[in-house]
């Protein structure tokens, strides 16, 4: 998961680490990201949760609106797994409802990142 900017990164992690219904169900780790094909590298962190049985993407998109009301600047959220990329930009109930199908669609896979 990216963050712009990515200042709010680190205030996200937190977020999500201190929200009682994903705090038992996924670790949230920053990492260095991974560059793409043809790119060099990147001097952007990621954010990486990885699941356990009793994650829910329901709870996960309702904590990343929640906190993105909380920034003075709402911050866009990309959220990567595998090759499906979900842009959270305005929160709105279709975008919710965009990352909670998208993130259950692929649940069987593992974790998001």
């Amino acid at each position: 998961m990216r963050v712009s900017p990515a200042g709010e990164l680190r205030s996200l992690q937190g977020w999500l680490r201190s929200d009682p219904e994903l705090r038992g169900s996924a670790a949230v780790d920053v990492r260095p990201s991974t560059p793409r094909p043809g790119e060099m590298g990147s001097a952007l962190d990621v954010l990486q949760l990885a699941t356990e049985n009793g994650w829910s993407a329901a709870s996960f998109a309702l904590a990343l609106v929640a906190w993105r009301r909380t920034r003075p600047q709402r911050p866009r959220v990309e959220i990567r797994r595998g090759d499906t990329v979900i842009a959270l930009t305005d929160g709105s109930a279709e975008e919710v409802e965009r990352v909670i199908r998208a993130l259950d669609a692929d649940r069987d896979e593992g974790g998001v990142q």
